[in-house]
């Protein structure tokens, strides 16, 4: 058994505290980037819409015939030209040109147009520079960087892998949800999730600082396994990826209620929805992360329970923490089976991923804290 480095524990918690600074700041970044965007965003707009009205107003002065065609009769009964769609460069609601990879919400009867306008569909990275989005990207990278440091230092003070207790979990968490948003913005542009990652990261650092701050020290006997490596790592691992579909899940809702609001000529209230993808995309990718998430912690349930059988000579006990753990595994089994085959789409197969992670939240943090069993090593 490694001697315990206090020395590197404290090194280890000035890393974590750096860490929750930079992230604040790279939090702030992403708020900015939110907001500057929206009122770029909202500006195009306006000179789109009025310069379609303009060429709206010079388009009714043509005499009808005069080579745009017959005449047709809009819905008020009043006469207007046609215009031939080969000479036409407009094509979307309120005559504004519209991006055939982007997702509408559907168009806002208002002076703006394209209120309902939101991000590629596809979520891949667009032409134009957003120099905020940038800098929090970079901020972000540094705290993982500085976050990793307090990891690994735990890891080294206590001379065994840095998940024994709630505090070094969260810790752990927290940065591997991190490193997971910043290895997926690799192949995607999610950065309008960057505000509600790092948020929670940040929350996760706190909390762990405040509530569940424990000092360096052993593992208890129970602990002292090689499948403390594998069962909690997959579990971390899950949760990291439970942590970004709660985030999208919730702006998907968001999103959705913003759509419906515009398709009923309401106004826009929520610009920063605008680099938002549409609710639909949101759900999709959400559901593909769910069923990766969903298998790692199909193993965290199988390999918690041959652990518990070399620990304790039994797979099953109903002890509180494993009857949390199968029922967070029943929650996005059924979250999975009912959006493939029940056809649970949009805001009820939103609520069901969230209320999932808030299982998780509930698992990790109330039964940890209030209910004694065989898996009470919050180390509180």
């Amino acid at each position: 058994m490694f001697p315990i480095n206090e020395t590197m524990g404290q090194y280890s918690e000035l890393f974590m505290l750096l860490a929750a600074g930079t992230y604040t700041v790279a939090f702030i970044a992403f708020a900015w980037d939110l907001a500057k965007s929206s009122k770029a965003l909202r500006a195009v707009d306006l000179k789109a819409a009025a310069a379609a009205g303009a060429s709206g107003s010079a388009t009714a002065k043509v005499p009808v015939g005069a080579g745009v065609g017959a005449a047709a009769v809009d819905r008020a009964g009043v006469d207007r030209p046609v215009v031939d769609r080969a000479d036409s460069d407009v094509s979307g609601p309120m005559g504004r040109a519209e991006r055939p990879s982007s997702a509408t919400g559907g168009a806002s009867k208002g002076a703006a147009g394209g209120a309902g306008q939101t991000a590629d569909a596809g979520m891949r990275y667009a032409a134009e520079r957003r120099v905020p989005a940038r800098v929090a990207v970079a901020l972000t990278v540094l705290g993982a960087l500085i976050h990793c440091a307090g990891v690994v230092t735990r890891a080294i003070g206590s001379g065994r892998v840095p998940w024994g207790n709630m505090y070094e979990f969260l810790t752990t968490g927290a940065f591997v949800a991190v490193a997971v948003f910043l290895l997926v913005l690799i192949r995607r542009d999610l950065r309008f999730l960057g505000t509600f990652v790092i948020g929670l990261a940040i929350i996760m650092l706190v909390a762990a600082s405040v509530a569940y701050w424990t000092p360096v020290g052993h593992l208890v006997p129970a602990l002292q396994s090689y499948w403390l490596i594998i069962h909690v790592s997959i579990a971390v691992i899950s949760s990291a990826l439970f942590t970004l579909t709660f985030a999208m899940s919730a702006l998907q809702l968001v999103q959705a209620h913003r759509q419906k609001t515009i398709a009923a000529g309401g106004g826009d209230k929520l610009g920063f929805m605008r680099l938002v993808p549409s609710a639909l995309s949101l759900e999709n990718l959400s559901y593909r992360i769910n069923a990766v998430a969903f298998v790692g912690w199909t193993f965290t349930l199988m390999f918690g329970a041959i652990w518990a059988e070399k620990a304790w000579g039994r797979f099953w006990g109903w002890d509180t923490k494993e009857v949390w753990t199968f029922v967070i595994w029943v929650v996005y089994a059924g979250y999975l089976h009912a959006r493939a085959t029940r056809g649970w789409t949009g805001t009820r197969a939103a609520w069901l991923s969230i209320v999932g992670y808030l299982c998780v939240i509930f698992n990790f943090t109330i039964v940890n804290q209030f209910f004694n069993g065989l898996h009470s090593y919050s180390g509180l």
